[in-house]
């Protein structure tokens, strides 16, 4: 697993070499989003108020919500509404009650038009408001509608006749006139007083009266998630699996990234890295058939995960590496058996380009011939008048496996892979002088290239 540190940077670095890809699978995402929104309809969401009179807590709020929402409330509106397509429980799923600021009850409806909606609030609203009333004793029986009317009454003509008691009494100044006066007095408040407690005690008085405060407003838009949102959550859930996959797969990668690494995996000495001066990809596919061009156009004909190009040493620089390379070549190989091949990766631009000029600047000592071959079945030509093999490879460009695969080609063919070249990319200076020669172009010299290496 690479232990190297998920940066924005390396976020960025996805974004930008794999932005086809990630286009194409935002818009796939898109289009799953919009089937999903097929699959569920869109919802309308509506709500009716119901104002509670009197003193409210908290706790009787909720359980005038929990009351709302019951199913005998909702049994009854369903009743009412005589929707078939609907049933009780699933109606029961539609409707929802909270209470709000100011002794408010806010019964939302939803269903799949605006007319439902509505009449789906207003319908639970109006059972809701009978229900309660029903609950705090504001029956439809004339006995029991009537007893706190009749009770004031009887408090109202017991006071009267108390006066009257009062002034029928002896009018003098005497102690028992005094204290029958008193008593009198005291009976008629004490009968006040209880009346005004058993109003303030029985909800029937005070608290049976719940108004609807009008008819819910017809619903303008749909209720969440809306098709829109449905497309807009598939496009970005599916770019970003493919950010995280990207960022999943180079955390677990075991792609060599050294050079003592991917020389130990081809199991040949290194010779030294090059430098191959970055330039803009040609605008064609590599390789041939439908699957070439649809990883052109994706964009995934090339490897994300390289490391941005160093800045160039220079054209001298550039020369004394692949100099030195050559020297080693001479002074490991007799003077007679310096024919090789350079054995390059079919979709690898940066080792074919380091291949070539190579052989250029070898001048045919070590003479070097590139051969090009493909890493998912790699075949090298049997052996004729060379000595041995060069493998020349882009930096982390290639897996332990691939490497393995290429030498196994090269030993099958009879070819000693005699070390490995890595050529990295750089980044050169665009200007130059007049009539001067563009930086890194390869001197003009006969370079053989053989494709035979192609798939079998």
């Amino acid at each position: 697993m690479s232990e190297d540190t998920i940066r924005l940077v390396t976020i960025g670095r996805v974004i930008h070499r794999r932005w086809r890809l990630l286009t194409v699978l935002a818009v796939v995402g898109a289009l799953v989003g919009f089937g999903a929104s097929v699959v569920f309809p869109p919802r309308y969401t509506t709500s009716a108020s119901v104002l509670l009179s009197g003193q409210w807590e908290e706790r009787e709020l909720l359980t005038q919500t929990a009351i709302a929402t019951s199913s005998v409330v909702v049994d009854r509106a369903a009743d009412r509404l005589g929707w078939t397509a609907v049933s009780g429980n699933e109606l029961r799923e539609r409707v929802t009650a909270t209470a709000a600021e100011g002794n408010i009850i806010k019964i939302s409806g939803t269903a799949d038009t605006p007319e439902h909606a509505q009449r789906l609030a207003d319908q639970v609203a109006e059972e809701y408001v009978a229900f309660a009333a029903r609950l705090a004793g504001d029956t439809t029986d004339p006995d029991v509608a009537t007893r706190p009317e009749a009770l004031r009454k009887l408090v109202v003509q017991t006071s009267r006749r108390i006066t009257e008691l009062a002034d029928a009494a002896d009018p003098g100044q005497s102690v028992e006139s005094v204290q029958g006066r008193t008593e009198l007095e005291k009976l008629r408040t004490s009968l006040l007083e209880a009346m005004e407690k058993l109003e303030q005690v029985d909800p029937s008085l005070n608290k049976a009266n719940m108004v609807v405060m009008g008819p819910a407003a017809r619903p303008a838009g749909e209720a969440p998630p809306t098709r829109t949102q449905f497309v807009a959550a598939g496009a970005l859930l599916f770019f970003l699996l493919a950010v995280i996959g990207h960022l999943a797969a180079a955390r677990v990668s075991r792609r060599p990234r050294t050079e003592p690494e991917m020389a130990a995996a081809l199991g040949s000495p290194l010779l030294g890295s090059v430098d191959v001066p970055g330039e803009r990809r040609a605008r064609r596919p590599r390789g041939r058939g439908p699957g070439a061009w649809t990883r052109w156009l994706l964009g995934v004909d090339t490897r994300w995960d390289t490391p941005t190009p160093q800045a160039s040493d220079g054209e001298a620089g550039r020369q004394i590496r692949y100099r030195r390379v050559c020297a080693r070549l001479r002074n490991q190989l007799p003077a007679t058996r310096r024919q090789l091949l350079a054995v390059v990766p079919d979709d690898d631009d940066t080792a074919r380009r380091a291949a070539e000029r190579l052989a250029a600047e070898a001048g045919g000592d070590p003479l070097l011939r590139v051969v090009e071959l493909s890493v998912s079945r790699p075949l090298v030509p049997d052996r004729a008048t060379e000595s041995g093999a060069v493998v020349v490879i882009g930096a982390g460009s290639r897996t332990a496996g691939e490497l393995a695969g290429i030498a196994e080609a090269c030993a099958d063919a009879g070819h000693d892979v005699v070390g490995i070249v890595i050529a990295d990319t750089v980044r050169v200076r665009t200007t130059r002088s007049a009539g001067a020669p563009p930086e890194g172009t390869v001197p003009a010299a006969a370079v053989g290239a053989d494709t035979g290496g192609g798939p079998a």
